[in-house]
């Protein structure tokens, strides 16, 4: 990343770091998540649903996106831990840093999408935010679900979310853009990163493509002034050692799913 990278960061709450990661290592990783759905089930981390007596079913049912795999997989938490990402984040959060969680999203043809949120309404890092790096697996652009940020709003308060639409949106929060402000797209390759601060509203559409998967592997990351978070993340530092930290109120996972309408 530029200068003109972390200044984009400071002005906007977002910036790219293009590259990042080789073709070849995002390949590792999505084989990696293939396997892995194709091995069933991993209570409490991967719960696909079969698809109902029609043959139908929510694409995110058959293909729900992964939480926490760091504690499940060893390439997982080497990702997550990449001395890459770390360089970054010191240097955007100005900290040694501390990683809170990890997610892969396979986000299928069909899928929903997640309707605009802010990362830090779910984790309640305290003081400050969080950080997320959030690489890319796919290509990743307005046809697929691309992700969409609201530049600004990193700097304003955690807004109180209206219900989502159930028909684009897997997660229940929604929060609109402030007056004056939009939503825009990010395009990006395999191996990019987009870093953002926690407080920035950002979200994406439903996959409308064909045959397109939108895969992603995200990590969220906190600085070790961080004195206490929700007890849904446990910190790691970037050498993989646990950091206990007390917990925050009304935390919990990062963007809560409506209830699965009916059984699949």
């Amino acid at each position: 990343m530029t200068a003109m990278d972390m200044e984009a960061f400071e002005e906007d709450g977002f910036a790219v770091a293009r590259r990042l990661f080789s073709r070849a290592e995002i390949d590792d990783l999505c084989a990696e998540f293939t396997a892995l759905h194709a091995a069933g089930p991993v209570p409490g981390h991967f719960e696909p649903r079969a698809c109902g007596i029609d043959g139908t079913a929510d694409p995110l049912h058959v293909h729900p996106r992964v939480m926490h795999p760091h504690r499940i997989s060893e390439l997982s938490l080497r990702f997550l831990l990449d001395p890459r990402l770390r360089a970054i984040l010191e240097t955007l959060l100005g900290e040694e840093v501390l990683a809170a969680q990890s997610m892969f999203y396979f986000k299928p043809p069909g899928a929903r999408g997640q309707a605009l949120h802010q990362d830090n309404f779910y984790l309640r890092v305290e003081p400050g935010t969080c950080v997320a790096a959030w690489i890319a697996c796919d290509v990743v652009d307005q046809g697929n679900g691309g992700l969409e940020v609201v530049p600004g709003t990193h700097r304003m308060d955690l807004f109180c979310p209206e219900e989502a639409d159930a028909d684009v949106s897997f997660a229940r929060e929604y929060v609109p853009p402030p007056p004056g402000l939009a939503a825009v797209p990010v395009v990006m390759e395999p191996g990019d990163v987009l870093f953002f601060n926690g407080s920035l509203v950002h979200g994406s559409k439903p996959n409308r493509s064909a045959d397109r998967f939108r895969r992603s592997f995200i990590g969220h990351y906190v600085g070790r002034s961080t004195r206490r978070i929700g007890g849904f993340y446990r910190t790691l530092t970037m050498d993989g050692s646990p950091v206990a930290l007390p917990e925050s109120e009304g935390a919990g996972p990062c963007g809560a799913e409506f209830a699965a309408p009916g059984p699949h």
